[in-house]
């Protein structure tokens, strides 16, 4: 990823807490602490974190629950369920509350920076899910089905190229990629020098477009 992921932990034990921050800020990732569900929950829709580490069994009532909220709620990034439960049920009711991954305990560190890692891959990397027609990112959604993106409430005003071409980049944020690369992708076509030039123009275009946004939010 291009940027630091941020990583809301919601867990009610101060040692696991403090052994999962460590843990992910030694691998680069900006971590925040809640102890409670409701906290939790307040804090991730209100910063919109890029993955969520939720504990089943808070004081203040059950992961499950959360997550369900958090799902009724619009929040659309990755959560990853946390539990010492082992049975079969368990975890079909964490995936059933709007869960994308499950891990019990006593887990591994690296066996859940590894999750950690597949979760933002899948969600940030080719940053769609097969089937689906939106496309998520924080406040950003792009709609393919309507052919139209969103920043917040605000429609932004895009070409179709730009369009299409915003939709590629989502769908392989933190890559690297040649013009040429783009270029095939977007316009289908084979590039040369005057080509790429295109690439330049409707990047500055689609970012350009953002800046104007940003400051009418």
């Amino acid at each position: 990823m291009s940027s630091p992921a941020d990583i809301l932990v919601i867990e009610d034990d101060p040692a696991v807490s403090r052994s999962l921050k460590l843990g992910l800020e030694n691998e680069g990732y900006l971590v925040t602490l809640k102890d409670s569900g409701a906290e939790g929950l307040e804090w991730a829709l209100r910063r919109q974190p890029k993955l969520i580490i939720l504990d089943v069994r808070l004081p203040d009532g059950s992961g499950y629950d959360i997550c369900k909220k958090l799902r009724t709620l619009g929040f659309h990034q990755p959560i990853l369920m946390v539990t010492a439960r082992r049975a079969e049920i368990d975890k079909v009711i964490g995936l059933e509350s709007g869960a994308d991954d499950y891990i019990t305990k006593p887990y591994g560190l690296h066996e859940l920076l590894a999750r950690v890692r597949a979760l933002l891959r899948r969600a940030y990397g080719e940053f769609s899910v097969v089937g689906s027609d939106r496309i998520y990112a924080g406040d950003l959604i792009i709609d393919r089905s309507q052919g139209k993106a969103l920043r917040g409430n605000h429609d932004l005003n895009l070409t179709p190229i730009e369009f299409r071409l915003l939709v590629y980049l989502a769908q392989h944020i933190g890559q690297a990629l040649t013009r040429e690369q783009i270029l095939e992708s977007v316009w289908g076509y084979g590039a040369d020098i005057e080509d790429e030039k295109v690439v330049n123009v409707n990047i500055r275009g689609v970012t350009t477009l953002k800046r104007g946004q940003d400051a009418h939010c």
